[in-house]
């Protein structure tokens, strides 16, 4: 039953891996709907001639012209004279991809920039250095000044993100396109100086670089590139770019490569000094910015926390911002799309754009102005002052940015100047505005715009200054709406006083996406609650020192003959936000994956609802469910009659606005969901790291929920979606742990070897490697403490414990799944072809004398002698030699994945002579038993041989059961064989692991067959040699152990199974660290420390010393 146990361990172990897989498989398969509008160009693509160097012999450089009239080349390129800007594709991409966001600034720049507005537009940030410059004299331009001139490299749509080689080419071809670029407006320029032409601005001194994915790492690379001219290149824009690490980090030169990037950019933002600390330059990337958009969670290829900046370039400096967080843009795209979703490009047309300085033509040599640009263009004011309201939980402050002034009497005059009013050709003047009107409770509700001023009373209704007020409405500030703050009662805003002004607030509006506008069935009838469009927010610190809030709507008269215009809302409310906040408990989200848990949310409950949620939405994405449970009409004069589920739930729609659901992640920022009745609420963060901070692992939602409404609110844990995420964020780790996990089981056979006990197959070792609880706590559990222990000893900040133990405890358990089905399925291949040559060696036996099989007898004395040739015998003698020679040669000179692929045809044959010759054993047993049974009268006895998926053979002989399992007895033939198969099989699965991860790489080498290869990254060929060297010298199962010692020191035993132990652990550290790759630097150990033990045993044989010896297991014929 103890074998039973097991088997059903791992079969269960495996059911549960494969369930994973194929939910996530189907939710990643599902169709995306991003809401992304199409993009519509005539692209015309000029090349650029280059010179037959060595970086240019590959690839070409490309100019964009939008227009459908054919040009002339020549004269074109003649006529260059715009803002360079060089697009950089990514893996696989190509250089046509520049097409959409090239038309786009064409047309932004033909059509001037964008309609003005009045909401409140985002600034820098203190640690962005807000606080430390004075920018209130600039502002973006009214008139863009000069086109950008979009060129494109293509780079042949290679793979980048596959192999390092490829990335360090790609990096020296832009560096020559950056000089190509800046040549040709030479070039252009000298044309139209000598044919007397008025020169037209001046020369571009630098090449804006925009990099999709890989290339946008690329054009990081490039501005570290030692050839690259100074200040070549100070502004980078990039859009789905891993900046922390690969996306696919299995090889190890793609991983060296990134982190000796990363590394040089953080020197690069360091003063120059000498080694006494003395002053020598500035920092030599001090002119560089670089911004970052992420696609969000609807990017399957490139996560959030890879595209952030943090640790790479200082905040002064750059930034990152999700695409669900960008003004006017608010979606969450696809990998692919984000190269061509109308509203993104068009925002980053005109961001780029308005870099440009007025004056010069050319874009802003200030840091911050740019830094300042991309920050007012992309950012918006809800997701700046939502994030910083998220991240400031422990001091006080204010959520809208631009106010952090003490509000009382006496400076509330110079507090006017701090906010932006309205300007005077979109306000109307207060004698236009009929009665007012004065609200007695905490809500107010604007149903139309009725040119009417709405009082509330701070201290009546705000508790006494104590309460938050919010405003969610579908108004625009200023033309439709203003806001006022008043120390006193007054007829109007110039009526008081100047030391005690009224302060016109309505530019702290913040704007948010509006879902689509309820369409009016007939003219006069009511419709639905239009959705928010704004929000705006008071707290209790912005109302000090004054006594009225005023909320003044504009007249809008109908035109006779039309109908009338769609439905305005306008809710506010004064409430305490510890009365609307929900902290869920981390079991309550766990119980939601079996049943939907439900709340209710009573009338007059606070506008702005606070959901906490203890586990990241990142990886365990919510679905949320609001349905309108009352409205007030019961309690109306509408007829019982009247308030049907059918009728109720429509009449209740003509009196609620949509609810809002703002989500906030530490990640990537803010997320928003419109209309929200049903939605999966995910965010695309990264949790449970090994460097993630403790406050990283919420997720918050602000729901913004009609106060005159009750809702029943319910919410389940997408088991799909969460599956999903699982692999999309943690697939490097569980790579890291695959690795591990099958050294761990080499651990477990080498150790019996070690104990003269029989050598377990794979899956059993690894089943003995899962038993509770002192193997799973050694091997699962203690490198978790381990690494938390180094990360208190370096003075690195804790993750969350109870998630990071978790998820890591997860990864681990299906990195075990994962392996258990790649040793089944190599297992039965194994065991099938072993079969079938048994079978048909045995019956060409039986067949021997017949003269069908002449011509198997000529070819088999041909083959014979051939195999009698000296060459041929030689290397029969030596197959290690010839093995090692082969792989070491395609490995240094080819690729390292050849050189790996030779090593596992080496395992897999040995597998299957070793697998032959126990079958044959077997069967010969089994027929010698079968005649001495027949000779035998009453005896019942029989050998039963049975095969195992597991690799495992239970052969019940009457006489050998008690022998073959003693550590002492000499073994069978059969039963050494199985010895060695279970052996090579163990380093079969290691190295084709390791040849797997080589794989990606060896995809983009053979897409780059015929154009001109280069040898292989001396770091993967070094490590690769290292892999092969230790299955080499671990061919034999006797090589598992080995006695050392030295003079006047007793016999030690130096293990295997000991450096196996060590080396599952620092893989499992690799997987921790999200850096699989560096599992090659522990596999070349091993192997290193292999050779090195051989050529210590041959060199004591050779002395004829007894000071290295191994334990010989014997075996009996």
């Amino acid at each position: 039953m103890p074998g039973f146990r097991e088997k059903l361990r791992v079969a269960i172990l495996v059911i549960i891996v494969t369930g994973i897989g194929l939910a996530a498989l189907c939710d990643l398969l599902k169709t995306i709907s991003n809401g992304c509008i199409m993009t519509y160009m005539y692209p015309t693509y000029i090349p650029i001639s280059t010179s037959e160097s060595d970086a240019s012999a590959k690839y070409e450089l490309y100019l964009y012209h939008e227009g459908w009239k054919r040009i002339d080349f020549k004269e074109h390129l003649k006529k260059l004279n715009g803002i360079p800007v060089l697009f950089i594709p990514g893996n696989g991409g190509s250089y046509k991809q520049v097409r959409s966001i090239a038309a786009e600034s064409d047309r932004a720049y033909q059509n001037g920039p964008l309609e003005r507005t009045f909401y409140q537009e985002a600034s820098l940030t203190p640690e962005e250095g807000g606080a430390d410059i004075d920018l209130s004299g600039f502002h973006t331009p009214n008139q863009y000044t000069n086109r950008l001139d979009w060129f494109a490299v293509d780079l042949e749509g290679e793979h980048s993100a596959m192999d390092g080689g490829i990335l360090e080419e790609h990096t020296e071809y832009v560096v020559y396109a950056i000089h190509k670029i800046l040549d040709q407006y030479k070039a252009s320029y000298d044309i139209r100086a000598r044919e007397g032409a008025a020169p037209s601005g001046s020369l571009p001194k630098n090449v804006i670089l925009v990099g999709h994915s890989m290339g946008g790492f690329v054009a990081r690379a490039a501005i570290i590139h030692p050839r690259l001219r100074k200040s070549a290149v100070e502004t980078i824009l990039t859009l789905s770019t891993p900046h922390q690490s690969p996306p696919v980090a299995l090889q190890p030169s793609l991983g060296h490569y990134f982190a000796r990037v990363n590394e040089q950019w953080k020197e690069g933002y360091k003063v120059q000094t000498t080694s006494t600390g003395r002053y020598v330059s500035d920092p030599v990337l001090s002119n560089v910015v670089v911004v970052s958009i992420s696609g969000g969670y609807n990017d399957y290829q490139v996560r959030s926390k890879s595209e952030s900046l943090d640790n790479i370039v200082p905040p002064t400096h750059g930034f990152m911002i999700s695409s669900t967080a960008m003004k006017s843009v608010w979606l969450s795209m696809e990998h692919q799309a984000i190269l061509w979703c109308n509203q993104l490009v068009v925002q980053v047309s005109h961001t780029l754009l308005s870099l440009v300085d007025s004056k010069t033509g050319q874009p802003f040599p200030d840091t911050q102005k740019r830094l300042t640009v991309f920050a007012t263009m992309l950012r918006s004011g809800v997701s700046q002052s939502f994030n910083q309201m998220m991240q400031s939980h422990s001091s006080k402050q204010s959520i809208n940015v631009p106010l952090h002034i003490k509000k009382d009497a006496t400076v509330a005059g110079s507090m006017g100047h701090t906010l932006v009013a309205c300007p005077s050709n979109v306000q109307w003047k207060d004698e236009g505005l009929e009665r007012d009107l004065y609200i007695q409770t905490t809500s107010v509700t604007v149903l139309a715009m009725d040119g009417r001023r709405r009082w509330l009373d701070i201290h009546k209704l705000g508790s006494n200054r104590k309460s938050h007020f919010i405003l969610v409405t579908n108004l625009a500030p200023c033309s439709g709406v203003r806001l006022h703050l008043w120390p006193a009662k007054g007829k109007s805003t110039s009526s008081l006083p100047l030391s005690s002004r009224v302060i016109e607030v309505t530019s702290k509006m913040m704007r948010i996406p509006s879902g689509p506008a309820p369409r009016q069935i007939e003219p006069g009838s009511q419709t639905e609650q239009p959705p928010a469009s704004a929000v705006f927010w008071l707290e209790p610190e912005d109302m000090n020192g004054f006594r009225f809030l005023t909320i003044s709507v504009a007249p809008r008269l109908t035109v006779p003959g039309r109908p009338p215009p769609a439905a305005s809302m306008a809710v506010g409310q004064f409430f305490n936000p510890e009365e609307g906040k929900q902290e869920l408990s981390p079991w309550l989200m766990l119980q939601s994956t079996y049943y939907h848990k439900e709340m209710l949310l009573k009338e007059d409950h606070p506008l702005a609802f606070n959901l906490s949620f203890p586990i990241s939405l990142g990886l365990l994405p919510v679905t949320l469910s609001l349905k309108t449970a009352g409205c007030g009409i019961k309690n109306s004069e509408f007829p019982e009659e009247e308030a049907g589920d059918a009728e109720y739930s429509r009449l209740c729609k003509l009196r609620c606005f949509p609810p809002v659901a703002l989500a906030w992640d530490d990640t990537s920022g803010l997320h928003i969901f419109l209309n929200l009745y049903s939605e999966t609420i995910v965010v695309d963060s990264s949790p449970a790291l090994w460097s993630s901070t403790q406050h990283s692992e919420k997720t918050t939602v602000l729901l913004l929920v009609d106060p005159h409404c009750s809702y029943e609110i319910s919410f389940a844990v997408s088991v799909n979606a969460a599956a999903s995420r699982l692999l999309l964020l943690y697939s490097s780790k569980i790579v890291g742990f695959s690795v591990a996990v099958i050294f761990f089981a080499l651990m477990r056979q080498a150790y019996a070897w070690d104990s003269d006990l029989p050598i377990p197959s794979m899956l059993t070792a690894l089943e003995s490697n899962l038993t509770m609880p002192l193997q799973f706590f050694t091997l699962a559990i203690l490198p978790i403490f381990i690494s938390l222990l180094l990360s208190a000893l370096m003075s690195q900040p804790f993750p969350q414990l109870e998630t990071f133990i978790s998820v890591s405890l997860i990864c681990y358990i299906f990195a075990n799944g994962s392996v258990a089905i790649l040793i089944l399925i190599s297992h039965l291949v194994f065991y099938v072809a072993a079969t079938v040559h048994v079978f048909i060696k045995k019956r060409c036996q039986v067949w021997e004398g017949n003269v069908r099989f002449a011509f198997g007898h000529w070819f088999l004395n041909l083959s014979t002698g051939f195999s009698s040739l000296r060459v041929v015998r030689i290397l029969n003698a030596n197959p290690v030699l010839v093995t090692a020679l082969a792989a070491i040669t395609l490995a240094c000179f080819v690729h390292p994945a050849l050189g790996l692929f030779v090593l596992l045809l080496s395992h897999a044959l040995c597998c299957h002579i070793s697998l032959c010759s126990f079958l044959t054993a077997s069967f010969r047993s089994h027929a010698q038993q079968r005649e001495f049974d027949c000779k035998s009268e009453g005896s019942n006895g029989s050998e039963q041989l049975m095969f195992k998926f597991d690799g495992s053979f239970n052969r019940t002989f009457p006489s050998e059961v008690d022998c073959s399992n003693s550590p002492d007895s000499s073994k069978s033939f059969g039963e050494t064989q199985l010895d060695i198969f279970h052996h090579r099989h163990g380093l079969f699965i290691l190295h084709l692991a390791s040849a797997l991860m080589f794989g990606p790489s060896l995809v983009a080498w053979l897409q780059r067959l015929g154009t001109g290869q280069s040898f292989p990254w001396f770091l993967d060929s070094v490590l690769c040699i290292g892999v092969i060297l230790h299955g080499i010298c671990n061919s034999k199962p006797e090589f598992n152990s080995f006695c050392l010692s030295f003079p006047g020191v007793p016999f030690r035993e130096i293990g295997l199974y000991f450096i196996y132990l060590l080396a599952g652990y620092l893989s499992y550290f690799s997987g921790l660290a999200l850096a699989p790759y560096r599992v090659f630097y522990v596999m070349a150990t091993v192997g290193v420390i292999s050779f090195a033990l051989r050529i210590l045993q041959r060199r004591s044989r050779e002395k004829g010393e007894a000071s290295f010896e191994s334990r010989k297991h014997s075996h009996r014929h």
